[in-house]
Order: C-alpha cells, then structure tokens, then sequence
C-alpha cells in the first residue's frame, strides 16, 4: 500500500505518529525494502505508521489500567478475605476460584458476548449500540482475572507477617482497617513483590487476547497490516522484539521497585 499520495508516503502529515525529524529514517525503511523485500511498512508507510502506533499506544494503555487496577484489587481482596462476615470471605473465594480457574479468553467472551449483549442503548437514530466498549470489557475482564491471583499473592504476604505485629498495632488502638493499611499491607507488600512481579509479567503478555474481542491493540493492529500487506514474517517478528521489550521495562521498573522496598535486615520467618 505504498501509494503516491501524501497521505501514503512518509511524508510529513498529520498522522498522530511522532514523525518529527525522521523521514531519512522511513526512507532507509523504503530501501530496504526494494532493495531486500522486507516489507516493514510501518516506517515507510505513514498511514500503517499511524494504525500500528495507536494500536501500541492501545496496548500499553490497557496494560498501565489492568496492572493498577489487578493490584488494587489485590488488596482490598486480600483485605476482606479476613472480613468478620463469613458471606463476604465466601464471596471473595468465589471470586478467586471462578477467574483463577478458567481461561481468561473464555471470561472475556463471557463478558463482552454474554453481559455486553445486556448492556446495550437505543441512540435517537433507532440503533442499537453497546453501553460498554470492547476496550472496557478487556480492562474489567484482564483486572479481574489478574486480581485473582493477586488477592492470594497479597493474603501469603499477610499470613508470613508475625502476628505479633499485628497485636501491637491493636493495643495502640489500631482499628483492623488502620492497622491494615499503615501496619500489615506496607509489610505484606514487600514479601509479596516477588510474586506479584511474576504475576504483572504475566498479565502484560495476556493482554493480547483482547485481539479476540476486537480491541485496537498491537496484535488487532498487526493483524489487519500483515492481511493488507501480505508481511505477516516481518509483523510477527516486530510483535515479538516489541513485547519483549514491553515486558522487559516492566521487569526492570519491578526490580528496582522491589529492591528499593527491601527493609534490611527483616525476614519474615
């Protein structure tokens, strides 16, 4: 699709892509092509640029909300876990065994062809569109199934926290509630970190099933390039570098995230 028109060069337009000075490095792009048929069109092409760049900026977007989102879940999970009402520490292990123990694929169906179909208005114009959009389905469905295991991740971190710091918090007057969250969460948080990194990791990469649901992310994106194009090798292995690179700034941020909480010289056991 490297057409003549401005709009299907490189050139400089408005396109939603950071061009800036970079049009020798689209045109070496473009070399490389006739000269070696790597048909990268993503640099070349400024209007596959522009589809593949929103869809990257989707993808990190949607993983930015589900890791917040899982994490706060976690918590306030692991928090009611240990909740006086017997109804409502069911509820939470309802929860964690229904999204723990089916694919996360199969949930987001579930949500986006099941209770989407529920949840739909009537527009002025007689038409029948969703309330909630498919990105919307993905960050509920990915937080929730994410959150799952992060309510275990945070209630291990708990349990390995001596109980008796946690009766000194009370005989200050800590309310469970205040005693969980300036006491035993920044504790428990720590302990935890190891596993909830491997966790986050993990949610990063499943992100991409929200291809199924036709969310605009990298994959949905790729997807739609390599079929007009006909460069699925030169898309599948752009994928690849990209989310190892994805998942590689999230390792680092982890780590030095985990080693800058460390309090020496303090083991749980």
């Amino acid at each position: 699709m490297a057409g003549s028109s401005p709009a299907m060069t490189g050139g400089a337009v408005s396109t939603g892509t950071p061009d800036m000075d970079l049009q020798p490095v689209w045109d070496w792009f473009r070399w490389l092509h006739e000269a070696t048929g790597i048909k990268l069109t993503i640099f070349y092409d400024a209007f596959d640029r522009a589809r593949f760049w929103n869809g990257f900026l989707t993808s990190v977007r949607l993983m930015a909300i589900c890791i917040v989102a899982s994490v706060a879940i976690g918590i306030v999970g692991a928090w009611l876990q240990g909740a006086r009402f017997r109804i409502v520490r069911l509820l939470v292990q309802g929860y964690i065994q229904f999204f723990r123990n089916t694919p996360p694929l199969v949930q987001l169906y579930f949500f986006y062809f099941a209770l989407g179909s529920y949840l739909r208005i009537t527009t002025e114009a007689g038409l029948s569109v969703p309330l909630v959009s498919s990105f919307s389905w993905a960050v509920i469905g990915l937080s929730l199934y994410a959150g799952a295991f992060n309510v275990e991740i945070f209630r291990a971190g708990i349990e390995a926290v001596p109980k008796e710091t946690v009766e000194a918090a009370e005989s200050l007057g800590y309310s469970r509630l205040k005693a969980y969250v300036y006491v035993l969460l920044p504790l428990a948080f720590r302990i935890s970190l190891p596993a909830l990194n491997n966790n986050l990791v993990n949610l990063v990469k499943t992100t991409t099933v929200a291809y199924a649901i036709a969310v605009p992310e990298m994959l949905y994106v790729a997807n739609q390039i390599w079929s007009d194009e006909l460069n699925v090798p030169e898309m599948m292995n752009t994928l690849l570098i990209l989310y190892v690179g994805l998942v590689g700034v999230v390792v680092y941020v982890m780590g030095k995230w985990e080693r800058a909480m460390r309090i020496p010289g303090y083991s749980p056991a």
